[in-house]
């Protein structure tokens, strides 16, 4: 969740970590830190706050030295503050540590290093890590990479770190468990960091440590162990993103760059997915169709916005084929007991291949002999290796924290896997799958069409801000739209917001609705069942005077009469109307954030990647 990067070459290292930390803001953090190597003493600098006010720290009192760490906090253990703020040091300050992931045992280290003599300055659970390889080094481990090796064979939880030794002048020392952490590798120089958008702009070859493993860096080598002091042998991959891709391009938010960034990634997932004769086509899967013809089951478990979109899956593979398909909140299905057998293929969503809950339900299926098909955005993630099979939703980096084109990637991801396997299954015939597919290629443009009347979302966006809640209403398809509409507001808006199954309203959410509440109600799905449906959850709404604001399909000419404000969307496919709607509900969010003066990027509390529990 936290960022970390970190430098060993011939360059002088503040402004490279400071560079690299800015990249990573979209995961979210409360402090940051830097530690660099100098002869005298291992330097190290915090502050609590942005990143800006570790920059100017920086600038007013330079750091020399090309060899350094450096983290950005969101805090689990302790409150924010420049004690509890990352490096952390031995009793001595001859060893630096930074940290993402959670130590579990961390109390019963902390007490047992107590009672050897060790002081302890913070309340975090990172600092037993260097007491730690202190006392083994003090207990006589060889070297120092032996000494981290022992000290993380007693730890249990979740880590990625980066660790200096102040008598290792030029060595860097990283190790992963849990927790995401690359090596980049360059010309006379290296680095480490949580992600490939720190340091994309520095290097174009990277290599994916594994969990268990220890890597020594200097500006010339690179070795890698495992905790057993086994070699592995380092594989080395290229970076597929340009360094453009992580930059703001001329919009005012990284959010409304991605939100305008839908119709070229759909377009591209629908080519890169050409069918002829009704078939999709499915080259990199690894899971062909006489696998699928086989299966009865499927299990989605995701977390967040990927959940949303995995809800939208089970309603469309159901809808297209004869599959049973369940979804589950990952941070659920692995406390469960699901009844799973390995006739069953979970399929898991993460946009960053790294969530935590979501890789833990990955490994639970796979001790059950279950396959594992993963939609995921990002290349060399753990998900991603993880898996069976991997459909990449090739949306690139998203660096605004609320997920914006990673989510209709993956409504994309699942209306073309949705169509594949019906057609693997001969339960989609060709006719009807040129026609799905057909639909499928209007959608960009009905985006665009959304994109283009921003100005009038934004409008009802200043009208209906300052509410202190709102409430949005949908069925069938677009039930996990109305879900994702409502997380949208609260995660940047930080507006109150509930998304409900509209047949539900009457179970309890109608209680809220007064003359101040603003109630969104999806009424696109015009020629579908629960469109008279829709109508009259809206009337129960008006005859309560809450505050209607629809979205509709063009050319519905009922709709005025029935609420306040709509916001029109284009006809479409019904099945396929959520990877439209939710973009107008996107904007909706967005400009209503605008208006509060929220930090749209970085909202407060969030972050980017969930790596931990």
């Amino acid at each position: 969740m936290c960022g970390i990067v970190g430098y060993v070459g011939g360059r002088v290292a503040t402004p490279l970590l400071i560079n690299g930390l800015k990249r990573l803001e979209y995961r979210g953090y409360d402090s940051a830190g830097v530690a660099v190597w100098q002869p005298e003493a291992l330097v190290i600098r915090k502050c609590v706050g942005r990143l800006s006010v570790l920059e100017q720290s920086l600038l007013a009192q330079p750091i020399a030295g090309t060899l350094g760490i450096g983290h950005t906090r969101w805090a689990t253990h302790g409150e924010p503050n420049e004690v509890n703020s990352h490096p952390h040091t031995d009793c001595h300050g001859r060893i630096a540590v930074v940290h993402n992931g959670i130590i579990e045992n961390y109390q019963e280290l902390r007490a047992e290093l107590q009672q050897q003599g060790h002081t302890f300055r913070s309340q975090t659970d990172t600092e037993v890590i260097p007491h730690l390889i202190e006392a083994e080094l003090a207990a006589g481990a060889p070297s120092p990479e032996e000494a981290i090796r022992r000290a993380l064979r007693r730890a249990k939880g979740a880590y990625a770190l980066g660790i200096l030794f102040h008598d290792q002048p030029g060595t860097m020392y990283a190790a992963r468990c849990g927790s995401p952490l690359i090596v980049g590798v360059g010309p006379g120089e290296h680095f480490i960091a949580s992600d490939v958008p720190a340091i994309v702009d520095q290097v174009r070859r990277v290599i994916y440590l594994n969990d268990g493993e220890v890597v020594v860096l200097r500006a010339d080598s690179v070795a890698i162990s495992r905790l057993d002091g086994t070699p592995v042998e380092a594989m080395i991959q290229a970076v597929t993103i340009a360094a453009e891709a992580v930059e703001r391009a001329g919009f005012e938010t990284f959010m409304l760059k991605e939100i305008h960034e839908q119709p070229r990634i759909l377009r591209h997932l629908l080519a890169r997915h050409e069918w002829q004769n009704g078939t999709v086509a499915m080259p990199d899967l690894a899971l062909g169709a006489p696998y699928f013809r086989k299966l009865n089951r499927v299990m989605v478990v995701a977390c967040g916005s990927a959940y949303h979109a995995g809800m939208y899956g089970k309603l469309l593979m159901e809808h297209l084929t004869s599959l049973a398909v369940e979804t589950d909140l990952a941070s659920e299905f692995r406390y469960r007991d699901p009844k799973i057998d390995p006739g069953t293929l979970v399929v898991a969503v993460s946009q960053s291949g790294e969530t935590a809950d979501t890789l833990a339900s990955i490994r639970m299926a796979k001790t059950w002999g279950c396959k594992v098909l993963s939609i995921c955005n990002v290349p060399g993630s753990t998900v991603a290796r993880e898996s069976d099979a991997v459909f990449f939703t090739e949306a690139g980096p998203e660096i605004g924290v609320a997920a914006t084109k990673s989510f209709t990637a993956q409504l994309m991801a699942f209306a073309l896997l949705s169509v594949f396997i019906g057609r693997a299954r001969n339960e989609v015939g060709e006719a009807q799958a040129q026609e799905l597919l057909v639909a499928l290629r209007t959608v960009p443009d009905a985006i665009h069409y959304m994109l283009d009347r921003s100005a009038d979302i934004r409008k009802l966006a200043d009208k209906h801000h300052d509410g202190p809640s709102s409430l949005y209403l949908g069925r069938r398809f677009n039930y996990p739209t109305a879900l994702e509409g409502a997380l949208k507001n609260k995660e940047i808006s930080y507006q109150h917001a509930e998304g409900y199954a509209a047949g539900e309203m009457k179970h309890g959410p109608i209680a809220l609705i007064n003359e101040y509440l603003p109630v969104i109600c999806i009424c696109t799905q015009t020629r579908d069942e629960v469109y008279a449906k829709m109508v009259s959850n809206m009337k129960e709404v008006e005859a309560r005077h809450g505050r209607i604001i629809a979205l509709a399909t063009d050319g519905d000419v009922g709709m005025p009469q029935l609420t306040e404000d709509i916001i029109w969307v284009p006809p479409g496919r019904d099945e396929f109307s959520p990877l439209v709607n939710v973009v107008a509900l996107q904007l909706l969010a967005y400009y209503a954030a605008q208006a509060r003066g929220t930090d749209i990027d970085k909202p407060r509390n969030l972050a980017k990647s969930v790596t931990v529990e």
